[in-house]
């Protein structure tokens, strides 16, 4: 049985520079098999596409491209959102912080993907939080 995980924005920057220590740690979660690999809200559309598209960095984008098609992106409904104000809240998130983590947490995801430890520490008790450089260790 596989863990549903969800992903921030962070890690999939990783993901699509290979030679980023932390990036051939999450990429292989890529390459395990075919298909979805996990979840992430919609916003990591703009997080991760607009500075790429912006300089046109075609590389990078057809690597970030290929990594979004293999999650399945969640709209950031009403019940979403609500959700992302009550975290966000709670655990002191900015908005999109608060909104992927919601989005990890409606979806039903175990894990929750992150470099982000200042703001998405282990204490967060709604989904586990995981950091690149745990994968190794699971």
């Amino acid at each position: 049985m596989s863990v549903l995980m969800a992903f921030d924005a962070d890690v999939l920057i990783y993901a699509a520079a290979p030679e980023h220590h932390l990036g051939s740690c999450v990429a292989r979660l890529f390459a395990v098999e075919p298909g979805p690999v996990g979840v992430g809200s919609v916003l990591l559309l703009p997080e991760l596409m607009t500075k790429p598209t912006r300089s046109d960095a075609r590389p990078e984008l057809q690597m970030l491209t290929s990594l979004l098609s293999r999650l399945t992106l969640l709209p950031c409904n009403e019940p979403t959102a609500r959700l992302a104000v009550a975290l966000g809240a709670k655990y002191g998130l900015r908005a999109a912080d608060s909104v992927h983590l919601a989005t990890a947490v409606e979806a039903g995801a175990e894990v929750f993907l992150t470099n982000n430890s200042k703001d998405f520490f282990r204490g967060i008790t709604e989904v586990e939080v995981v950091y690149p450089a745990m994968l190794s260790t699971r």
